[in-house]
C-alpha cells in the first residue's frame, strides 16, 4: 500500500511540477497580453510572476557583465530587424525601444502622448522636474537652463569650480596614489553644493554625500518598500537630504542676512521662483527639484571625469593630442585660469575627448516613459499605461551606428552622428536641461589633468561594475604625479 502511495506521489509531482512551471513562465504573458490578444504586440517575453525579467536583467548587467547582450539576446531570438520588444521590467510591463527611429519618435513626443516615468519617482519626487508635466515642468526647465545653461552661467560656473580642481589635484600629486572615483566624487560634489545650495565643506556636505549615495543607489533597484532593499535604503536617505535642506530653507527665511549671503544659487532660485498664477513654489515643489537637481549635477559629472580619467591613460595617443592642445591654450592664459569661452572656442579636439567620453559612459543607460493612449507603431500595438523604456546604451555601443563602438575615438566627432543616435543627454522637450554644465565640467577637468600631470592605471583590465551606473571596480586607482617640464 505505502508503495503504491509513493508511486502515485511521485508520478502526481511528475505531472503537476512541469505544468506549474509553464504556468509560472507564461503567467505574465497571459495576465498582460490576453487582452491584447486582437492585436499584435511587439515580440517578446515577460517573464516570471511580479519579478518579470528582473533575473535575466540582472544576469546580463551584473553577474556576467556583458549589459548589451540583454538586447543581442532578444535580437537572436525575435529577430534582429525588430526595433522594439515586450517585457516586463522594473515592476511593470514594459515595452523596450532599441532603434534610432523608434527612439526619435518616443523622445521628441510631447508628454501627453508619453508622459516621463520613473521606477523610482517616490525617491526623485512627484514635483520634481523629471516628474511633473505641461506648464509646470516648462516653468521649471525654463528657470534651469537660465541658470545653468546660459552663457553667462557657464562663465561663472568655470570661475568657481576651477580652485577645488586645482587644489584637489595638487592634492593627489602630494599622495602619489589615489582612487580618482572617490576623490573625484568628494571635489564634484563641493563644487555642487557650492553652486546648488551655497554648501561649504564641512560636516553638512558630508552627510548630505553620504545620504546622496543611497539615493543614487536606488534609481535603479525594483521599487521593494521592505528593510534590506536598496529601495528602501534609497527612501530612508531621500529623507535626510530633504531634511538638511528644509533646515536650510527655514534658515534663510528666519535670517535675511545670511540668505542675501546666498542669493545667488539654486536653491535661492528656486525659492524665489513664482507659477504662472504669481505664487512662490511650495515648499516640496523646491525640496524635490532641489534634490533632484543635486543628483543630475553630481552623477552624470562625476562617473564622466572618472571614465575621461580611465579612457586617456587606456588610449596615451589621444591624451597626447589633448595635452598639446591645452597646452597652447594654458600659455597664452599665462597662469589665469581657462573660460567657458576658451573651451568652445580654442578646445576643438577636447570637446571631441568630452562628447567621446560620454558617449563611453553611458551614466543613463534608458530612461523611462508611460504611454498615455493606445498607439499603433509599424503594426505592433504599445498599450495604454504600459512603461516604455528607451534603450540608449544599446543604440551607443551598436556598430550598425558607432564604427568599432567600444574604441575610445574621439576623431569620430569631427562628423555629425547618425541622427537619432546620441542620446546621452535624451532629445526633445526632456532633454538634460544640465546638458552644457555636465560638458563644461569635464573639460575643466581634463585641461588641468593634461596641462599639469601624468598618470598610470594600477588596474589597466579592471572590471566594470554596470549598476546602478557604470563604474570601474577598482575606482580607477592611478599612480599620479606632476607632469615633468618638456
Amino acid at each position: 500500500m505505502e508503495y503504491t502511495v509513493g508511486i502515485l506521489w511521485v508520478t502526481w509531482a511528475l505531472g503537476t511540477l512541469p505544468l506549474m512551471g509553464l504556468a509560472l513562465w507564461f503567467w505574465n504573458d497571459i495576465r498582460y497580453c490576453f487582452p491584447h490578444r486582437k492585436s499584435t504586440l511587439p515580440p517578446g517575453h515577460m517573464g516570471l510572476p511580479i519579478i518579470g525579467e528582473m533575473l535575466n536583467f540582472l544576469w546580463y548587467f551584473k553577474v556576467i557583465c556583458r549589459p548589451d547582450d540583454f538586447i543581442n539576446a532578444k535580437r537572436q531570438k525575435h529577430g534582429k530587424g525588430e526595433e522594439m520588444f515586450r517585457s516586463h521590467l522594473f515592476g511593470s510591463p514594459s515595452i523596450i525601444v532599441c532603434s534610432p527611429s523608434m527612439s526619435k519618435f518616443v523622445l521628441q513626443s510631447s508628454d501627453d502622448l508619453f508622459k516621463m516615468a520613473w521606477p523610482s519617482i517616490e525617491i526623485i519626487g512627484h514635483k520634481s522636474l523629471v516628474s511633473v508635466h505641461g506648464i509646470a515642468h516648462m516653468r521649471l526647465r525654463n528657470f534651469i537652463l537660465k541658470i545653468v545653461n546660459q552663457p553667462q552661467s557657464l562663465r561663472h560656473t568655470a570661475s568657481l569650480v576651477q580652485p577645488r580642481i586645482v587644489k584637489t589635484l595638487e592634492l593627489w600629486a602630494h599622495k602619489g596614489r589615489v582612487i580618482a572615483s572617490h576623490e573625484i566624487r568628494k571635489v564634484t560634489f563641493e563644487n555642487i553644493g557650492k553652486f546648488f545650495a551655497g554648501f561649504e565643506p564641512g560636516h553638512t556636505m558630508d552627510s548630505l554625500a553620504k545620504f546622496y549615495e543611497g539615493v543614487i543607489k536606488g534609481f535603479r533597484a525594483t521599487p521593494l518598500d521592505f528593510p534590506g532593499t536598496a529601495y528602501r535604503h534609497a527612501l530612508q536617505s531621500r529623507k535626510k537630504v530633504i531634511a538638511i535642506f528644509r533646515d536650510e530653507m527655514e534658515k534663510r527665511r528666519e535670517n535675511k542676512e545670511y540668505a542675501m549671503s546666498k542669493k545667488n544659487d539654486v536653491l535661492n532660485g528656486l525659492m524665489e521662483l513664482k507659477d504662472e498664477d504669481g505664487n512662490n513654489l511650495d515648499e516640496i515643489e523646491i525640496l524635490d527639484n532641489i534634490l533632484s537637481l543635486v543628483v543630475a549635477g553630481y552623477e552624470s559629472t562625476s562617473l564622466s571625469i572618472m571614465w575621461a580619467i580611465y579612457n586617456l591613460a587606456k588610449y596615451p595617443d589621444v591624451l597626447e593630442k589633448v595635452r598639446e592642445e591645452n597646452m597652447k591654450l594654458r600659455k597664452r592664459k599665462n597662469g589665469q585660469f581657462i573660460t567657458s569661452d576658451d573651451i568652445a572656442n580654442e578646445l576643438k579636439y577636447t570637446n571631441n575627448v568630452v562628447e567621446e567620453t560620454i558617449r563611453v559612459a553611458n551614466v543613463s543607460a534608458f530612461v523611462f516613459r508611460t504611454v498615455s493612449e493606445d498607439i499603433i507603431y509599424k503594426g505592433y500595438k504599445i498599450p495604454k499605461d504600459w512603461k516604455l523604456i528607451v534603450w540608449s546604451r544599446y543604440i551607443h555601443t551598436n556598430p550598425e551606428y558607432y564604427e568599432d563602438p567600444m574604441c575610445f575615438n574621439p576623431d569620430r566627432w569631427n562628423k555629425p552622428s547618425i541622427p537619432g543616435t546620441n542620446q546621452v543627454f535624451g532629445m526633445g522637450p526632456r532633454t538634460c536641461a544640465g546638458n552644457m554644465l555636465a560638458r563644461l565640467q569635464v573639460a575643466i577637468f581634463i585641461h588641468h589633468l593634461a596641462v599639469g600631470y601624468e598618470w598610470k592605471l594600477v588596474n589597466p583590465d579592471a572590471k566594470i561594475i554596470y549598476l546602478p551606473h557604470p563604474k570601474l571596480a577598482d575606482g580607477v586607482e592611478i599612480h599620479f604625479t606632476r607632469l615633468e617640464s618638456k
